[in-house]
């Protein structure tokens, strides 16, 4: 098994409590045990369910789920990060990434029916308890596993993963008007969000340096997309958004009851999920910690260093009284 020495860690985070800016250092002079990345399939309900698996199967465990319009792609850097003592498992929903693609007429794309397959996943792949990463359509996904099943979720981390009416802003006007009225006018206009220009708009609007991000995620993400039926699918997951509002009010409830130790690292020049998003969170949990990185949407291509720094020092002090 081969070793890498890790000396002084040095990372950057903008904001904290108060949103100011102030460098956050880490010193971490373990040896680290390098795990391979595993890229899998497991069967779920007749679907080949692709996933990226590493770290040591006793280690806590942190299911990663992605957002839109990318896939466990998103992790391939913040998987080696955390693999030498944590077990991270990041799934394809179906319809994205290396996942089974079946058309809108064969499966139903909605989210209740994408966190169905995802409590089925984990139960096969044997998370019995885990730690929640939320990220974009993670969230949706991952609170409707928290609620039905509080008592497997550890702790959650949330990157720019909504659960707030404060968090849905002019961004979502198409949407609900999608969801009030079907229009081919109103449909025409979500469409826009699928075509190239709008896949790299997601990438590169908010951060720091735009040449600092590769292009491969956007080039990777758009072959998916253009798939023959892949744009129905994404059509369909938008008007289904539309059945996470009115369960927010749950979810905060589940928040306030369950008390899951919780970090947030969100990325505050997020134009989708802005950071008004994030401070609502702090309404209904004692146990966060809360960081606001200045940055955009995907904010571990910008900062996944500094996110990996905080989640390891989150689990060092968080959860030490928790586990």
């Amino acid at each position: 098994m081969p070793f890498s020495l890790i000396g002084l860690l040095v990372v950057g985070a903008t904001g904290s409590k108060s949103g100011d800016k102030e460098p956050v250092t880490a010193q971490d002079t373990s040896v680290r045990v390098s795990y391979p990345t595993l890229h899998k399939t497991i069967e779920v309900d007749g679907l080949e369910i692709f996933y990226r698996e590493a770290g040591p199967k006793d280690a806590p465990r942190i299911l990663l789920l992605h957002g839109f319009p990318t896939s466990s792609h998103m992790f391939r850097n913040l998987i080696p990060q955390l693999s030498d003592r944590f077990h991270v498992v990041a799934p394809d929903y179906p319809g994205f990434g290396n996942s089974s693609m079946p058309t809108v007429d064969e499966f139903s794309y909605t989210f209740d029916h994408l966190a169905t397959v995802m409590e089925k996943f984990t139960r096969k792949v044997g998370l019995q308890s885990y730690s929640l990463y939320l990220m974009d359509y993670g969230a949706p996904v991952g609170f409707r596993l928290a609620v039905s099943h509080p008592e497997r979720v550890e702790s959650l981390i949330i990157q720019n993963g909504n659960a707030y009416e404060e968090g849905l802003r002019d961004f979502w006007k198409p949407f609900r008007a999608y969801w009030k009225e079907h229009t081919p006018e109103n449909a025409k206009a979500l469409k826009g969000f699928l075509n190239l220009a709008a896949t790299k708009w997601q990438y590169t609007h908010g951060v720091r340096d735009a040449e600092s991000i590769s292009p491969d995620n956007w080039l990777v993400d758009q072959y998916l997309l253009d798939r023959t039926g892949n744009n129905d699918i994404q059509l369909q997951l938008f008007d289904s958004y539309g059945s996470n509002p009115p369960l927010y009010p749950k979810w905060q409830a589940y928040l306030r009851e369950h008390q899951p130790p919780t970090l947030i690292v969100w990325g505050k020049n997020d134009h989708i999920f802005p950071a008004e998003g994030a401070y609502p969170y702090q309404r209904d949990l004692t146990n966060v910690e809360f960081y606001l990185l200045d940055t955009g949407h995907f904010a571990l291509e910008e900062d996944g260093e500094v996110i990996a720094g905080h989640i390891r020092r989150f689990f060092d002090t968080r959860m030490v009284d928790h586990r």
